[in-house]
């Protein structure tokens, strides 16, 4: 996807929330799933870090992966054939023409956000920088809107797979509950996007 979202387009970033399994799976081990994924340790927050931490989970959460992440453990993003890839398999493991599509290393948090300690390659002007440059125009149009930050939160995106929703989930829950500890709950996106640091700060090796 040249300029990915996550969720894919404005359309499903507003899906409503809704209680669901579209995928069939067996409801013991959705609950499991589900509390296993509970946030934890969620605070409040300044705006600029709840905006950077946004962005970058919902870049994380955009990328192709089939298994559960564990918090604290480190995942690999990759930019490969125009999609983000996100892998257990670091740069080192991989033949060397990987690490020229590799955007950084993320970490799931116990409150269910992620972190993402940029490559050096963002530093320079190629396909990789390019994408994540597109993702960051397109988060910024998704937040240009009157709705509060919590109606465009994604819950329940019907078209992700299991894992991607999952945690696009708990992602949701933790950073509403910030949001509402930091009594911001009836701030506009358009205030917030008000606040969104520059792509720079936000991946400090980005042009």
């Amino acid at each position: 996807m040249s300029r990915p979202t996550h969720p894919e387009a404005r359309g499903r970033a507003l899906t409503p929330k809704s209680d669901g399994n579209p995928e069939g799976k067996g409801l013991s081990r959705v609950q499991s799933d589900w509390y296993a994924s509970e946030p934890r340790g969620v605070v409040a927050k300044p705006q600029r870090q709840v905006l950077a931490e946004f962005f970058t989970s919902m870049l994380v959460l955009s990328a192709n992966f089939r298994y559960q992440p564990v918090a604290g453990d480190p995942n690999y993003l990759y930019w490969i054939d125009g999609q983000w890839i996100l892998s257990l398999v670091s740069p080192a493991e991989w033949a060397s023409d990987r690490y020229s599509a590799f955007a950084g290393t993320c970490v799931l948090q116990l409150d269910r956000t992620w972190t993402i300690t940029p490559s050096d390659i963002l530093a320079e002007d190629n396909a990789v920088s390019r994408a994540v440059a597109g993702f960051y125009d397109a988060f910024a149009e998704m937040m240009d809107t009157d709705l509060t930050l919590e109606e465009i939160l994604p819950f329940y995106v019907a078209k992700l797979p299991y894992y991607q929703r999952l945690n696009a989930n708990a992602l949701s829950r933790s950073i509403r509950e910030s949001v509402k500890l930091g009594e911001q709950s009836s701030t506009r996106c358009r205030d917030w996007r008000l606040k969104l640091p520059q792509l720079g700060r936000l991946l400090p090796a980005s042009v």
